[in-house]
């Protein structure tokens, strides 16, 4: 039978049971995002399978969960499924957008930001969120770069009506991979430097 003192050193120590196992939850939370990280790649190649709207609304969550400065989320975010624009935009620029399924058209207002030239740093937050959200489902993706390519810009202002206001900053091709991408050790020791340049 158990004595009082030992009972109540049990329920003393469930706190730090709980804390300690859901650190080891976390811990492999981690690892399977790095894991995500250190795959993801430039896929270029899809299969001929739609995205549903669900996958979609996804990415953009995760899109918009990217830090911003001060918070001020200054991003828009244009969908493109139709099939017919995506071959347009892929004959008149960014190739892989022909035989995507979806893309996703990461705009920039600076009209949101609180400085107004930090807003390509938050979209590009936002994009490699999509990015790495894609290879998380088994979507493969590519950033194809409009800013600040000025043909791009206006290419992109001509095709989907974006008012001035808005900066097209990033056209994401997304689709089922064709093959899937593998990791690959980029890992350069000699781009490091600590401490102090010298």
């Amino acid at each position: 039978m158990l004595k009082r003192r030992h009972v109540l050193g049990l329920a003393a120590a469930l706190p730090a049971l709980a804390a300690g196992k859901a650190l080891a939850q976390d811990q492999k939370k981690g690892m399977d995002a790095l894991e995500c990280i250190h795959t993801r790649r430039s896929i270029r190649k899809y299969q001929d399978k739609p995205i549903s709207d669900e996958v979609i609304k996804q990415l953009l969550e995760a899109a918009m969960t990217a830090p911003s400065a001060y918070n001020q989320q200054p991003w828009r975010f244009l969908v493109v499924k139709d099939k017919e624009k995506l071959r347009a935009v892929g004959s008149a620029g960014p190739a892989p957008a022909s035989n995507a399924a979806a893309a996703i058209l990461v705009c920039g207002d600076p009209s949101l930001a609180k400085e107004k030239d930090m807003w390509p740093l938050d979209c590009s937050n936002a994009t490699m969120n999509i990015l790495l959200a894609a290879n998380a489902l088994g979507l493969g993706s590519v950033w194809t770069a409009s800013y600040p390519v000025q043909a791009r810009l206006d290419m992109y202002r001509k095709m989907f009506n974006i008012p001035e206001k808005i900066v097209p900053f990033a056209f994401v091709c997304l689709g089922w991979p064709e093959k899937p991408g593998g990791r690959e050790n980029r890992f350069k020791p000699d781009r490091i430097v600590n401490e102090t340049w010298s």
